[in-house]
C-alpha cells in the first residue's frame, strides 16, 4: 500500500509558484489575493488563517475581509464590487459556507469570472465542461488530480467512482477526470446518499473518491482490491484522548480499508494540503492572465 501525502506534491506545486512569480516579479507584478470570511466558524477562520500565511511566505499581497455574521446580501455583494474593480487583487475567494440568510449562489455569481480562483463561477464552470483552459478549475478537485498525477496513478480508461455531487469538489471532479489530457480520459460514475447499491457501486472503482461529508463513511464493502482512494473528507470527531478534545478524520475509514488499497491518502495531511496550494496557482496565473489582455 502506498501512502499519497499532501506535504510533497504541495510542495512541487508551490516550487512552480515561485517560477512563476520570479518572472512576474520581472514585469514589476504582484499577484493579489482577497478572502472574505463571514461569521466566526473556527473552521473557516483556520483556512483562511493558513490560506493568509501561505500568500505572505510565498510574496503575494493578501487581503484578508472579516465581516460580522449578520452582513446583509447588500452589504456583501458591495464588497466583491469593491474587489472587483481593485486592480491589486487578482483572486477572490469568499469562504463558504456563508449564514443561512446570505446567497451562496449569488455570491459566487457576483465575483468577476477573471477573478474567480476557487473555480466556482458560471462562467468557469462552464469552461470547464467545455475543455476550455482559459478558465479556472476549482482548487479541491485540482489538488485531487495532481496527487493522482504526481504519483504515477494512471487514469486513462479507468472507472473513476466519486460519492459526493457537491458543486466544490464531486461535479467539478467528474468533468475534470472526464476530460482530455493528462490526469484524465476516465470513465467516471458519480454516486451520492440517495444512490441505490452505493456499496455495490464504488467497489466496482478502479480510483475512489471520497467526498460524501460522513466521517469514515466508506468502510471494506466498498473498496476493491487493488483500488486508489482519494479521501477529500475532513470531519471532526469528539476524542477525549486528544488534547484539543477531538481529532480529524476523512470520509474512509483508513484503518479499515488502506491494506486493500494500492495508495490512499490520509487524513489529515492528504487533499487538505493541495487545497491551499493550488488556490495560490490560481491567484498567480489570474495574475498572469489579465498582465496579457
Amino acid at each position: 500500500m502506498k501512502l499519497i501525502e499532501g506535504q510533497p506534491i504541495s510542495e512541487a506545486v508551490y516550487a512552480e509558484c515561485e517560477q512563476e512569480l520570479a518572472k512576474l516579479k520581472v514585469k514589476g507584478l504582484v499577484p493579489g489575493l482577497a478572502v472574505v470570511l463571514v461569521g466566526e466558524d473556527p473552521a473557516s477562520k483556520a483556512y483562511v488563517g493558513a490560506k493568509d500565511r501561505k500568500c505572505k511566505e510565498l510574496g503575494l499581497h493578501s487581503v484578508k475581509i472579516e465581516k460580522d455574521a449578520d452582513i446583509s446580501q447588500e452589504e456583501l455583494l458591495s464588497q466583491i464590487d469593491t474587489l472587483n474593480a481593485d486592480d491589486s487583487i487578482h483572486g477572490i475567494l469568499v469562504q463558504m459556507p456563508l449564514p443561512k440568510h446570505l446567497s451562496e449562489e449569488e455570491v459566487i455569481r457576483r465575483i468577476d469570472p477573471n477573478k474567480d480562483v476557487d473555480g466556482l463561477h458560471p462562467v468557469n464552470v462552464a469552461k470547464l465542461a467545455m475543455d476550455d483552459s482559459t478558465g479556472f478549475a476549482p482548487c479541491t478537485p485540482s489538488g485531487c488530480q495532481r496527487m493522482l498525477l504526481e504519483s504515477g496513478i494512471e487514469t486513462e480508461g479507468k472507472h473513476v467512482v466519486i460519492v459526493g455531487r457537491s458543486l466544490l469538489v464531486g461535479k467539478t471532479l467528474a468533468l475534470l477526470m472526464m476530460g482530455k489530457g493528462k490526469g484524465a480520459n476516465a470513465t467516471v460514475t458519480v454516486a451520492h446518499s440517495r444512490t441505490r447499491n452505493l456499496e455495490e457501486l464504488a467497489s466496482q472503482a478502479d480510483i475512489l473518491v471520497a467526498a460524501i461529508g460522513i466521517p469514515k463513511f466508506i468502510g471494506p464493502g466498498h473498496v476493491k482490491e487493488g483500488a486508489v482512494v482519494i479521501d477529500v473528507g475532513i470531519n471532526r470527531v469528539d476524542d477525549e484522548t486528544a488534547k484539543r478534545g477531538y481529532r480529524l478524520v476523512g470520509d474512509v475509514d483508513f484503518e479499515a480499508v488502506a491494506e486493500k488499497c494500492e495508495a490512499i491518502t490520509p487524513v489529515p495531511g492528504g487533499v487538505g494540503r493541495m487545497t491551499i496550494a493550488m488556490l495560490m496557482a490560481n491567484t498567480i496565473r489570474a495574475c498572469r492572465l489579465r498582465s496579457e489582455m
